[in-house]
């Protein structure tokens, strides 16, 4: 019944920031923008190794998330990678922080988090 998941979105508060954050600290690539005046919007959809796509929203006084990564509704985004210590470290280079890496007990793989400009909470995790 379903194939994928097609895309992610996220609205975040300041389009600027979020857009150098994704585009430039992550290294998402563009795949189209657009401004629809008529909502004060901004979409951004950006490719994520040419298999998964986040979409990038900016709305006029979007609500705040209800707290940290326990509320109820989507926990986290995780992003697999090949070498975590090797990628939170190259995210720290542009200033993005990191947790301590930390070694998941079920698989034995390695994982840390960071969050987006926004305070949404992501993570890398072992391939």
């Amino acid at each position: 019944m379903f194939n994928r998941i097609h895309h992610i979105a996220i609205i975040c508060t300041n389009y600027e920031v979020s857009k150098d954050f994704y585009v430039n600290k992550l290294g998402f690539e563009v795949l189209a923008e657009v401004y629809r005046a008529e909502r004060k919007s901004y979409k951004l959809d950006l490719a994520v190794s040419g298999l998964y796509q986040i979409e990038l929203f900016s709305f006029e006084n979007p609500a705040a998330r209800p707290s940290r990564p326990e509320a109820a509704g989507l926990r986290h985004l995780a992003f697999e990678v090949d070498d975590v210590a090797k990628v939170s470290e190259m995210l720290n280079e542009k200033g993005v922080e990191t947790e301590a890496i930390r070694i998941d007990e079920f698989t034995g793989k390695q994982f840390t988090f960071f969050t987006d400009p926004d305070g949404l909470p992501l993570e890398i995790y072992e391939r």
